[in-house]
């Protein structure tokens, strides 16, 4: 079985979703998948800098939209928190966060085929997403009572 170098993936995956291929792009899509959890623009430009050497945070921001935009990285909004980012892998997950710590975990999809509940809303809605969070604390935090 071979092994496709990290650099190579990312520009495949990039010219596949047809953006065009630069630095930026490259390292912050490797950052992102190689990034664990859930990180904030800020962390995964640190990331992407070995890679890059230069990279301002206005300019890690408009490649993680154009990611975001093209598939091929999903961008999550926790109130009180900065976006975070992951890969995209169409499983269609939920997130639980903790009170506490702020720690993000994924969660499966809440009931069924996406997007996971049947709302009721009028049929010529087109519903693509569902987007659940569920909040409380984490075993660590429940543990030790913070």
């Amino acid at each position: 079985m071979t092994t496709v170098e990290p650099m190579a993936a990312a520009t495949a995956r990039l010219r596949a979703a047809g953006l065009r291929v630069t630095a930026q792009r490259i390292a912050l899509l490797m950052a992102v998948d190689e990034s664990p959890g859930h990180p904030d623009a800020e962390t995964l430009r640190h990331v992407a800098l070995r890679v890059t050497g230069g990279l301002s945070l206005q300019a890690t921001y408009n490649v993680l939209r154009a990611l975001t935009d093209a598939g091929l990285v999903r961008c999550t909004m926790i109130p009180g928190q900065p976006g975070r980012y992951e890969t995209e892998r169409g499983d269609n997950h939920h997130h639980f966060v903790c009170r506490s710590c702020g720690s993000i975990r994924n969660v499966k999809c809440a009931v069924g085929r996406a997007p996971c509940l049947d709302p009721e809303i009028p049929g010529t809605y087109e519903i693509e997403e569902a987007a659940v969070t569920f909040w409380g604390r984490c075993p660590d935090c429940a543990v030790t009572g913070d």
